[in-house]
């Protein structure tokens, strides 16, 4: 039986969230796009001034049998801020937005609902502003972006800002991390 499942999560750069989910056990690709904006076929550099209405994306394949959709939707949560609109860090534009892209009825209430446990356990100081969206055609992202941390580790940013999203995850989530 093939247990293989997809999920969209926006979190911010893709570049930053893409070393996140690589790392955790039943995961098998990490693919980074562009989701839920108006211009077919978008590339990078149509994105980047926000224009286009996409998101900075990922598109998990994982195998439900070794992972769930409910924890890779908290492993997401956890890893970026979803409480800030429109931006990451020093990210900022409608192409970071931090967005939940489902692909059925069972995804949408999954995210609402671990939406709504986070935010009655004030994980945050804020609430969460994640949006919660029907997904849209995901177009992958230029080949250069496809693992751009596992082939850049020790590009500045990387450094600075992915590297520590994706060691935070190890920490606080050790039992998903592969071996």
């Amino acid at each position: 039986m093939n247990n293989e499942q997809i999920a969209i999560f926006a979190g911010g750069c893709f570049w930053c969230t893409e070393p996140v989910f690589t790392q955790l056990k039943g995961v098998s690709k990490v693919v980074s796009g562009y989701i839920g904006g108006h211009t077919l076929n978008p590339t990078y550099k149509d994105i980047c001034n926000g224009d286009t209405g996409h998101a900075e994306a990922i598109e998990i394949h994982y195998n439900a049998a070794e992972i769930s959709y409910g924890q890779l939707l908290e492993v997401f949560l956890v890893a970026h801020d979803p409480t800030t609109p429109n931006r990451q860090g020093n990210d900022i534009g409608t192409q970071y937005r931090s967005a939940v892209f489902y692909l059925d009825d069972a995804q949408r209430e999954s995210a609402k609902q671990i939406i709504q446990e986070f935010d009655e356990r004030h994980i945050y100081n804020a609430p969460i502003v994640t949006e919660v969206v029907p997904a849209t055609t995901f177009y992958p992202a230029e080949d250069y972006h496809q693992y751009y941390f596992a082939k850049n580790p020790s590009q500045p940013y990387c450094l600075a800002v992915a590297a520590p999203k994706a060691a935070k995850i190890r920490q606080k989530y050790a039992q998903l991390i592969k071996e």
